[in-house]
């Protein structure tokens, strides 16, 4: 599998650290004061980057679907386009979230879902641009975007491995890097529908790192997804769940953002580096339990030792057990007594 590196230095791949995205989406709810405020605790919570979102509302949907009621907030307005208008971020603001994050040293970028708002994402010059799954099959869009030459980060959810692979064939052709996730695209989802196998699938059949992006309420299947390989995690956050708005009920607050971090970071130590050893604390109970070779009764000088004259006990500080054969055969050098530890100058050829 290969890596991603985003900008000048941060890499996203196997042996590195677990790349932790807060995506603060939509959470704002449109107020900049909250955006910012949700930068700065995601940072203290110790996630490596904030991601928002970017679209161009007035070519979101056809004009009937823009047009339509919509009574799910209220607050925002009274239809789609209102609701959709009133959360967006125009460029100007986008601008000043970002430079706002890098003076607290974390990675800021977007999931742009247009032409128009990739094109705004690339003059702002952001790392990376994230693609939701359902603009996986966005052909315009996906060929936009391989022009740009920014890496991609891109959710597969709710598509079919063909679709994913002709997108991946475009981002190859265009030699552009690019890093998958996983994800299930049910807002919440239930740990029995995150299908975790998937994440080695896509690491086999594609080459590049692949994550997960999830919308469950427990962290179960994140720090599973973790376990099964994924190099980056994705989640949204929020400072009331109970908030009005798109998301909120499905994210993490801010103290189960840093215990989520924590635990992370705990599940991929678990994880080792996949290197079968014998570590140094083990070399104690190592030594404790393990058997050595033991006189079975006392053995002359100049006796020839044989296998009925041995037994193997602990601790393992002697010639160890599985070396048995290796003192068979061999002449005494000094009188041995009774149960005694075996060692190899108690004995000549």
């Amino acid at each position: 599998m290969s890596t991603l590196t985003l900008g000048n230095s941060r890499i996203i791949g196997k042996s590195q650290p677990v790349y932790i995205v807060a995506e603060i989406g939509l959470c704002h709810n449109g107020d900049l004061n909250i955006a910012r405020g949700l930068i700065k605790s995601s940072v203290e919570a110790g996630v490596d980057a904030v991601k928002f979102q970017k679209r161009d509302v007035a070519n979101l949907a056809i004009h009937k679907l823009l047009n339509a009621p919509d009574n799910r907030y209220p607050l925002f307005g009274s239809t789609y386009r209102q609701i959709r208008e009133h959360i967006e971020f125009d460029l100007d603001a986008i601008s000043e979230l970002k430079d706002y994050a890098k003076t607290l040293g974390v990675d800021f970028f977007a999931s742009v879902f247009d032409i128009k708002s990739a094109s705004q994402m690339a003059e702002l010059a952001i790392p990376a641009l994230k693609l939701a799954s359902h603009s996986l099959s966005d052909i315009p869009l996906i060929e936009h975007i391989a022009e740009l030459g920014i890496p991609v980060l891109l959710s597969t959810g709710m598509a079919y491995l063909e679709e994913i692979d002709q997108t991946a064939k475009i981002f190859n052709q265009a030699d552009l890097p690019f890093g998958l996730f996983h994800c299930v695209s049910i807002y919440p989802h239930k740990a029995d529908k995150a299908n975790l196998k998937v994440i080695r699938l896509l690491e086999e059949r594609y080459g590049v790192p692949v994550g997960y992006s999830c919308h469950e309420f427990e962290d179960t299947s994140s720090l599973l997804a973790v376990a099964a390989g994924a190099v980056s995690i994705e989640r949204h956050v929020t400072f009331d769940r109970n908030a009005t708005g798109f998301d909120h009920k499905f994210a993490l607050d801010i103290p189960a953002l840093e215990k989520f971090v924590n635990d992370i970071r705990i599940t991929e130590c678990t994880m080792g580096d996949g290197e079968k050893t014998v570590s140094e604390e083990e070399w104690t109970t190592r030594e404790k339990y393990h058997r050595s070779v033991v006189s079975k009764h006392a053995i002359q000088k100049g006796e020839t030792i044989t296998r009925e004259m041995l037994i193997t006990k602990n601790p393992g500080t002697g010639i160890h057990a599985s070396k048995i054969d290796r003192v068979v055969g061999r002449i005494a050098a000094i009188d041995i007594p009774e149960d005694t530890l075996m060692s190899y100058d108690m004995l000549s050829e």
